[in-house]
């Protein structure tokens, strides 16, 4: 295992928020690369490996919405937005796009540091214990330790949420699981009412599966419910 320091990429065009959000970073021991705008946060992407994007939504040019969207088709490191605007619209939407979490301006130290210390140890497979805690189902095995997901066909190439939703489906497989619950399961929001938001990335992880060599509909739509794996 690599002992070099975590990568993160800043993205916002307010210089106070960048120096703050890179101070905080470097202090825990973080290596930080910053821009001020989208065009150039997609240039530093694609020169470079970076384990986690902290991205404004409100950039000038390309949003970071956008921004987002462009660096999914990279890497599925994660990705934390911030924003002054703090509705469920804004979460849903960034969440809809790829994004891993939402953190509303202002914000403290302790909250930055917080989330940015849990999105990279659900990027790493550091949130769980010690005991191997792998399920098989269907011909794919899910190792929370390793946070990999892997068959005889190849490795399924997932973000951190995507790889939080197969969990929860092949935890219960053959069961169907709601909305509501995977929304809880995969990102912690309770109150979150949108559900919607599950329906695009359930597609998403459909594509992945796809895309691997496995068959999409592993993931059943259960109308009116849910989803189901397929035992």
């Amino acid at each position: 295992m690599s002992d070099a320091p975590k990568r993160v990429l800043v993205v916002d065009d307010e210089a106070s928020i960048t120096e703050f959000v890179g101070y905080a970073l470097k202090k825990e021991g973080y290596q930080v690369d910053t821009s001020a705008n989208g065009e150039d946060a997609l240039a530093l992407a694609r020169k470079g490996t970076y384990d986690l994007f902290i991205l404004d939504i409100m950039l000038p040019g390309m949003d970071g919405y956008e921004l987002c969207r462009r660096i999914r088709s990279i890497t599925a490191a994660p990705v934390l937005f911030l924003s002054a605007r703090d509705t469920e619209l804004d979460k849903v939407v960034g969440l809809e796009i790829g994004g891993d979490d939402y953190l509303a301006k202002p914000f403290g130290v302790r909250e930055l540091i917080a989330r940015v210390h849990a999105l990279l140890r659900r990027g790493s497979g550091g949130d769980f214990p010690s005991a191997s805690r792998a399920i098989t189902a269907s011909g794919i095995t899910l190792d929370e330790d390793a946070h990999t997901a892997s068959g005889e066909k190849g490795s399924l190439d997932l973000t951190p949420r995507e790889f939080e939703l197969l969990a929860s489906l092949m935890k219960q497989a053959g069961k169907v699981v709601s909305r509501e619950d995977l929304l809880r399961d995969a990102w912690g929001w309770e109150y979150l009412t949108e559900t919607k938001t599950v329906d695009t990335h359930i597609k998403r992880l459909r594509d992945k599966i796809e895309k691997a060599g496995y068959d999409p509909s592993l993931v059943e739509t259960v109308r009116g419910y849910g989803y189901r794996f397929r035992q």
